[in-house]
Order: structure tokens, then C-alpha cells, then sequence
């Protein structure tokens, strides 16, 4: 095996420990980084979520409350998103898309807008920035595994690099396996 192979193991193996230590590195400081910025924004669970009482400061419970969101915006619109909302309302406070029945603004003569809808906006934005910090979380976490993995292949291969470059070219391990020695037969 030429030197160039042999010392490239040992390159590639550093390389790989390097990599794995990143790795890890950045993954726990994700993780904290996402929990850290979680509570900071005080955000604790209603009584009728599945964490009551309890401060949101990681990822599952981002992801918990953000369910409890949008359960709580379907309540405020009858059961309605978005998109099955009417635009306007109209001059008994009644939803519609017909722009000629809405009721128009005084100031600006414009039909007045269904104000449930922004309703949802707050709660879509809201709920993305929770499920954004779960999926965060569970990106760093990954990244603590991979770190892991290349950290323990980077190792492995580095020791069998090693093992190869201690023995001299051409010999196998059971050539330099010491043989038995003969006793001298008396005659």
C-alpha cells in the first residue's frame, strides 16, 4: 500500500472526527439555542392543552401548543380555516363574499373585511413559529446523531489506518504471528 493511501487514511479519518465534533457541537447548541428562545417568550400551556400549566421550552411542546392554537382558532370560527371563510361582512355583521352586499367602510367606501379571517393570519403565524421551533429541535438532534456516527467511523477508520501502517508491506497477520519453537530431540 503506497504512502499516499496510507496517509490519506489518517487525513480522512481526522477529517471525519473533526466533522463528527461539529457536529455534535452545533446540534447541542441548536437544541439550547431553541429552548432557550422558547422561554423567553413566557408562553404556558391553557388548561385545555395537553400541557397545562406548563412553560413551552422545547420542541414537543412548541408542537403541542401550536395544536392547541389552532384547535382554539377552529372554535372562534365555527369550525371554519381560512380559505372556507367568507371575505366581507355585511351590515348585520353577517360573513359573505358578495362584495356589493358587505357593508362598506365609512371612511374609505370599501367593503369591510370578515375580521375572523385575521383571526386565522395570527394563529398561522403563530402555530408556524411553534412547529418551526419542533422541527429546529429535531434537525439538532439529528445533527447530534450524525455527529455521533462520524465521530465513531472517523475513530474506527483512524485505528485501522494505523494498524495497516505498523505492519510492513506485504505481511499478513498470520505471518507475523510468532511460530512455535522446536525442542531438540535428543538422539
Amino acid at each position: 500500500m503506497s504512502k499516499f493511501f496510507k496517509y490519506g487514511g489518517i487525513v480522512a479519518s481526522v477529517v471525519l472526527i473533526a466533522f463528527g465534533v461539529g457536529a455534535i457541537y452545533m446540534g447541542i447548541d441548536g437544541r439550547d439555542r431553541v429552548q432557550s428562545d422558547l422561554a423567553r417568550e413566557q408562553i404556558v400551556g391553557t388548561p385545555d392543552s395537553t400541557i397545562p400549566g406548563q412553560k413551552v421550552d422545547t420542541g414537543s411542546e412548541a408542537q403541542a401548543f401550536a395544536a392547541t392554537i389552532r384547535k382554539h382558532t377552529l372554535e372562534a370560527t365555527q369550525g371554519k380555516t381560512y380559505a372556507e371563510m367568507e371575505r366581507f361582512v355585511d351590515e348585520q355583521g353577517q360573513p359573505t363574499n358578495d362584495e356589493n352586499a358587505a357593508a362598506k367602510d365609512p371612511k374609505s367606501g370599501e367593503p369591510v373585511a370578515n375580521g375572523a379571517r385575521n383571526i386565522w393570519v395570527t394563529s398561522t403565524a403563530l402555530q408556524t413559529a411553534l412547529n418551526t421551533a419542533y422541527f429546529a429541535e429535531g434537525v439538532a438532534t439529528f445533527a447530534i446523531v450524525m455527529g455521533i456516527a462520524m465521530l465513531l467511523s472517523g475513530a474506527g477508520f483512524l485505528i485501522l489506518t494505523l494498524r495497516v501502517l505498523r505492519e510492513p508491506a506485504g505481511q499478513t497477520a498470520a505471518e507475523s504471528a510468532p511460530t512455535p519453537r522446536r525442542e531438540a530431540v535428543a538422539a
